[in-house]
């Protein structure tokens, strides 16, 4: 009985810390939560305004992927979500049962004591005393009998009590599952925005690429996209510099401690562990497992157009939802969005080296990310040229030809 107690009483204090520690973390979560919720309808409205307006723009396109972007990141966070429930839910339940067990447990020692008093009453603790053979028996039972008596008070009060206790973490259990099934509605009804968005985004897709008006404009963004992804890969290479700046400083700074103290000096950790680049040339293994170029790295002249545009890096055609991978070692610098190349990921390597996927329908990783050579770090989309990996290199502010770089198939 008393071990069971204080397993109870354990499980439920478990239950209370867990919940006040999780309760800022849940009221964060929620509030990013409606942002994404807010966010979502904001574009729901811009689409809806360009459809009133005229029938085929590239901004809509814009809206369509940016819009299916948050919807993306809201099922993951409802994912999350529903397992934090989920942990809940069985938590609760476990608590449910222990205490349930416990009220048995109380219910049936009490009722053999009502049984007891009903079947001897008085009487039999009167035999007790009378029975008893000395003063100091007879004292010793009398204080027996008193607490006897104060237990089953005690032992009804406790009934009382786990009785309520069991019927708060009912209903709290209750409102958990109530909370998982409000959420796997929501779930269901972005998953199916999300499908509609994606339909209808293709379908616009579809008539860019036959409309010349839309496809020279959509020209003019790329040109003006890759000017702005330069302008990232320069922002870039500065905040790297200005970091290994400091930590050079660091490093002098440590050095002339050590020789004032003439301390054994500590062994330098690199800024980059893994291989630079350089030294893989015609050896760095492919994005994609499989897959056509389908325009490479300089001047391109469109065969219906004529127009020429400069590519900085290659295409690659794949099947939308094709694994990618990162070609070499190294950390995830940016994940961003541009106009004409969707979502994007720029990965820093060793050496002074950036790498740069585009056109991409899921991202796998966050900023800050350590990321070995082979790591699928997304997944491959659509774009106004097809389903396609768009994939640079850069040595520093220097474009290189891929090709040049990627491993012969």
């Amino acid at each position: 009985m008393h071990r069971f107690s204080i397993i109870v009483i354990v499980a439920l204090c478990g239950v209370a810390l867990v919940a006040r520690a999780s309760q800022d973390e849940i009221r964060k979560k929620e509030k990013v939560l409606d942002k994404l919720r807010k966010e979502i309808n904001a574009y729901e409205q811009k689409i809806k305004e360009s459809e009133k307006r005229e029938r085929l723009t590239l901004d809509r396109l814009d809206n369509y992927e940016k819009q299916a972007n948050l919807i993306r990141t809201l099922l993951g966070d409802l994912v999350d979500e529903e397992e934090r429930i989920r942990a809940g839910i069985e938590t609760t339940s476990d608590t449910v049962g222990l205490l349930g067990k416990q009220l048995e447990f109380l219910k049936l020692h009490y009722a053999k004591y009502v049984t007891s008093v009903y079947k001897f009453g008085r009487v039999y603790d009167l035999e007790t005393l009378l029975s008893s053979k000395s003063i100091n028996q007879l004292y010793i039972r009398i204080e027996y009998l008193k607490r006897f008596s104060e237990q089953r008070h005690k032992d009804l009060v406790n009934i009382l009590d786990k009785k309520q206790q069991l019927e708060v973490q009912e209903a709290l259990l209750q409102q958990k599952l109530e909370e998982e099934r409000a959420l796997i509605t929501e779930k269901k009804k972005e998953e199916r925005t999300l499908a509609v968005r994606t339909t209808e985004r293709r379908k616009i897709l579809k008539a860019v690429r036959y409309s010349k008006t839309m496809y020279k404009q959509e020209l003019v963004r790329k040109t003006q996209a890759a000017k702005e992804l330069e302008n990232l890969i320069s922002d870039l290479i500065e905040k790297e510099r200005l970091r290994k700046e400091a930590e050079e400083k660091r490093s002098r700074e440590r050095a002339a401690e050590r020789e004032r103290s003439r301390a054994t000096p500590p062994a330098e950790e690199p800024i980059f562990s893994a291989e630079s680049i350089g030294g893989q040339k015609g050896k760095l293994p492919w994005p994609v497992s499989s897959g056509t170029v389908v325009a490479e790295f300089g001047n391109q002249v469109h065969p219906v157009l004529k127009t020429v545009t400069e590519n900085s890096g290659i295409d690659i055609s794949v099947p939308v939802g094709t694994p990618i991978r990162c070609v070499a070692d190294g950390e995830v610098a940016m994940i961003h969005w541009l106009p004409s190349y969707g979502n994007l990921i720029i990965v820093t390597h060793a050496g002074g080296f950036h790498t740069v996927y585009a056109h991409l329908s899921e991202i796998n990783v966050v900023e800050g990310e350590d990321v070995k050579a082979g790591t699928v770090i997304a997944k491959s989309g659509d774009s106004v040229s097809g389903s396609l990996l768009h994939f640079e290199l850069w040595k520093e502010r220097e474009k290189q030809n891929p090709l040049s770089w990627l491993m012969r198939r």
